[in-house]
Order: C-alpha cells, then structure tokens, then sequence
C-alpha cells in the first residue's frame, strides 16, 4: 500500500490464463485435468463463455491455500487478474477475500505475511476511489489483527481519512473501520493510536445520534481509557463531545468520575471512591494509575491557582495527602508530563513557577486571555507613542542640524564673495 500500481504483468489471452490456473487447481486438487475443471474451462471457453468459465474457476479457488510457498503468490496475481476482467469483479472479490482468511498451509512462519502481500496487491491495482478496496482494507486488518502485525499497518495509518473520503464511505463504515485500527492498536500497546483512534470513531456520530446505544458504549469506553492511560492528561477535549455529555444521564457514575479528571481534585477522588465503595475497580478502572494521575492534575490546579507564582511545599504536601519528604518527586513528575514549568527551591522550600497548564479552557480561561491581550494593547499603544515622539524628536533635531548645516554654507559662501571683491579693488589700484 505505500505505492500506487495499478497493472499486474500476466501474459497471454484469457483462454490460455483461465485455461492454466483451472489445470493448477486441478493438481492441487489432484484431479485428472482432462475429467475436472481444467476440462469444463476449456469447453466453456471454446464456446465463447468467458463469465461461466471465470465463475467456475473463482468457485474452485480455494484450492489456491493448498499452493506450495513461492506459488501462491504469483497464483493469486494471475486469479486477481482475471477477476479484474469480468464486470462481475466485486461478487468475484468476496470469494477471493474469504480464501485469504486463511494462511497458505505451505508456509507455517511466512503465511500471515504472505496473506498481506496478496492483499495489498489486490488493493493497489484498484483504482484509488474504487469502493471496493474498502473490503480488502477491512481483510487487510482482519489478518493484522489475526497475526499481531501490527507493525506493517502503522505506517499507513497516515492515508486512512484520505481513503476514507474517497471511498465516500458511510458514517456507519468508517466507525467499523475506526475502532478496528483502535482495537489493533490497543492489542498491540500502542496508546496513542488506541485513543486516537476511538475518539475518530465517536466523532462519526451525527447530533441525531449521540444519545444512541452504539455511541454510550464509544463514550463510556473513551471515558475509561482516558482515566486508565497513564500518560493522557488533557480531559477537556471529551468534554465537547455530546455522547460524553450524554453519560450524566446514560451512566452517572462514569460521568461524575470523569468531572472530577476533568476539573476536580484529590479529595474529589476520595470523596467518589468513598461513596462508592468499590465501583472504579468493578468498572475496569486501575485505581493505581487513577490515583496517581488525579494528584499530578490536582498538583496542577494548585499551580495554576498560586497568585504570587510562589507554592509552599507544605500546601502541596496537604493538598497531595503525601509526606513532605515526596513533594519534590511529584514536583518533577508534574514538569515532565508538561503541565507545569517552574523550579524548586530546597532553601525556601517552595516551589516557583514560571507556568501551569489550565486543566480547562472555560469563561475564566477566555477572560484571563481578553485581560492578557489588553494589557499587551496598552503596552503596545505606549511603545507606539514613545516611537512616535522619538521620530518628532529626531525630525526636530535633523531640521535644526540641516539649519546649522545651511548656516555655515552660507556664511562660506559670504566670505568667499567678500574676498573676491577685496582681491578686484586690489587689482584695480594696482
């Protein structure tokens, strides 16, 4: 899939191609060509039925899993090829996509990747807007996720929502093709491309359906890994999506647990956990993970909120319910997750910060922006007027030099006159 080929290089005619592989199933088959397919294939085609005798053939190739390594392959390059020819193709290709569920038996280490490589070719001869590719990528994924290869997929992952769109794939095919890369990805370990992935997902939901059972179960999912991915801080993201929203009636726990990631506190934390003895780890939430993650945001909040940029370590010892001995070891975990810049100080034993990352953008975030671009308006008025003077100034300045400038000239000229006269009476008298 990374390059664009859309030609196999098969020679000869149909009949002599057809005729081939119809003999090649029937040696996989280990049946006598001259009684067996290879037998009905000829005849059909000596009668001028191509489609019956293609139809046949693409029938009986599930013989192909039984084709020895090195000819399985070229095998199916030739069958594509075939296919391709026939205004039947897309009937043609759910027969082909099924025999490639199943590695070749020949190749006991090499068959799932073997099965990519087929596949990848019957995906770039199509053409770029063809639908049907959308088929052979699902099969594409269904043998990634089969086999663990989630390495051979990664890199593509770029073109997905490119395909997507010129595929013109429904919402509902794009949701399907969405959380199963998530699904890969999560398998695989790879967070990122898990998140991502499900949050494309739930964002395929028109405003009419954002309350439907399908999107619950996205959102209460998105929810829960948002809480249980050790690195994925920011919650304020989910909170514009409706389906999210939707939980306070749908699932009211799940929603009050994610209004405290998303805004509030430790005590928070303890305060839900206490009412509800029991339910994070009944619902798939790692409490671990949970609680360490609402102590670096509470941790944030309290930088965020320090008016003289000066935090005690004994406020975040208080509010972070750990001993003053740790405060430093959370002060560097909060610096390295990007939420917060600043140093320690171990003399003053105070933590100074130079910024905090707001948990949430709201009215208060937005005014605080408007005030920040007000000051910088009134700072930028003055330095205007203060250029504005220097540049009357030194207007003021260079008329008077031009002056001075104009003043000597003259008086030059002046004494050279008067010295031309003095020299001419001079002369005269002589």
């Amino acid at each position: 899939m990374a390059t664009e080929i859309n030609t196999l290089m098969v020679e000869g005619s149909f009949a002599d191609q057809i005729v081939e592989m119809a003999q090649y199933i029937d040696t996989l088959n280990k049946t006598n060509p001259e009684t067996g397919l290879c037998a009905e294939v000829e005849n059909l085609v000596g009668n001028e039925q191509n489609e019956e005798a293609l139809q046949k053939t693409i029938a009986a190739s599930s013989a192909l899993s039984a084709a020895a390594e090195r000819e399985f392959i070229p095998a199916y390059n030739l069958l594509v090829h075939l296919a391709r020819s026939s205004p039947e193709f897309p009937t043609y290709l759910t027969t082909i996509l099924e025999n490639l569920k199943t590695p070749p038996a020949s190749s006991q280490y090499n068959g799932p990747s073997i099965l990519i490589s087929v596949l990848q070719t019957i995906f770039n001869v199509l053409p770029s807007n063809s639908t049907s590719r959308y088929p052979v990528y699902r099969a594409i994924l269904k043998v990634v996720s089969e086999h663990g290869l989630f390495d051979t997929l990664e890199p593509q992952l770029k073109n997905v929502e490119k395909w997507i769109a010129e595929w013109n794939s429904s919402a509902q095919d794009a949701r399907e093709l969405y959380l199963e890369i998530s699904t890969i990805a999560d398998n695989a370990s790879n967070n990122e491309v898990f998140y991502a992935y499900l949050v494309k997902a739930l964002q395929t939901f028109p405003d009419a359906e954002t309350s439907s059972e399908a999107a619950r179960e996205i959102a209460t999912r998105l929810v829960k890994a948002a809480i249980n991915l050790p690195a994925r801080l920011d919650f304020d993201e989910l909170s514009t999506f409706p389906a999210v929203v939707n939980l306070q009636n749908s699932d009211p726990e799940l929603f009050q647990l994610f209004e405290v990631f998303a805004g509030g506190q430790l005590e928070d934390y303890i305060e839900f956990n206490d009412e509800h003895e029991g339910w994070v780890e009944d619902n798939g939430i790692d409490h671990t993970i949970a609680y360490r993650k609402i102590r670096l945001l509470t941790l944030t909040s309290l930088a965020a909120s320090c008016p003289d940029r000066s935090l005690p370590y004994i406020n975040i010892s208080r509010r972070l319910h750990v001993p003053s001995e740790e405060v430093e070891h959370w002060v560097i975990d909060v610096i390295r997750a990007g939420l917060v810049e600043g140093k320690l100080s171990q003399l003053n034993q105070t933590f100074m910060i130079h910024r905090a990352e707001p948990r949430t953008f709201g009215k208060a975030e937005w005014e605080q922006v408007a005030d920040r671009l007000d000051t910088w308006k009134s700072s930028l008025r003055g330095i205007l007027e203060v250029v504005k003077n220097a540049k009357e100034q030194a207007k003021v300045h260079e008329s008077r030099e031009q002056q001075k400038v104009d003043g000597v000239i003259e008086e030059v000229r002046q004494g050279r006159r008067g010295g031309n006269r003095n020299q001419q009476q001079q002369v005269e008298r002589e």
